[in-house]
């Protein structure tokens, strides 16, 4: 029931108990349990909402910050993500493979700021090695809610 619990949160956290224990077909106060359970154990972590900045008129700079980085003997990489997911700007940091060793985002609201974290706050840590900035253009896709979505014409054609 844990798993089944956990797939219907991720794809829509504002599910209640009553509507998720009616989906698997048990008591809404086991399910209730389950659930605050899940946030004790710190497996459910938190709630988000999704929000498609472009369609407001709220100005929101993305990046994404390659980061390569000195691992800490002893400590690996979690010293240095500890240090950079602690500012306030940082929205998450992720140990990836491949050339670089962190992936940061952040949101701004403008280039000049994420330019000024980067420089002034990222790059000026002990163990980073360099770091590379992409900038989000568009989201198409983000947390597998599709952001673009098509609507389609169900208009009739009309010939001559």
């Amino acid at each position: 029931m844990r798993e089944k619990i956990l797939d219907i949160i991720e794809k829509n956290g504002k599910m209640s108990a009553k509507e998720i224990a009616m989906q698997l077909g048990v008591e809404e106060v086991k399910v209730a349990e389950e659930i605050m359970n899940l946030e004790k154990e710190n497996i459910i972590c938190g709630y988000l909402t999704l929000i498609d900045w472009e369609k407001t008129n709220i100005d929101k700079v993305s990046a994404l910050i390659e980061v390569r980085v000195t691992p800490q003997k002893g400590q690996g990489f979690d010293r240095i993500a500890e240090r950079i997911y602690n500012y306030g700007e940082v929205k998450s940091v992720y140990l990836i493979s491949g050339g670089y060793d962190l992936l940061v985002t952040l949101e701004e609201k403008t280039l000049k700021e994420i330019a000024t974290f980067v420089s002034d706050k990222l790059s000026t840590l002990d163990s980073v090695i360099s770091t590379a900035t992409h900038f989000i253009l568009k989201r198409y896709k983000d947390h597998g809610i599709m952001l673009d979505k098509k609507v389609e014409d169900k208009r009739e054609a009309i010939s001559p």
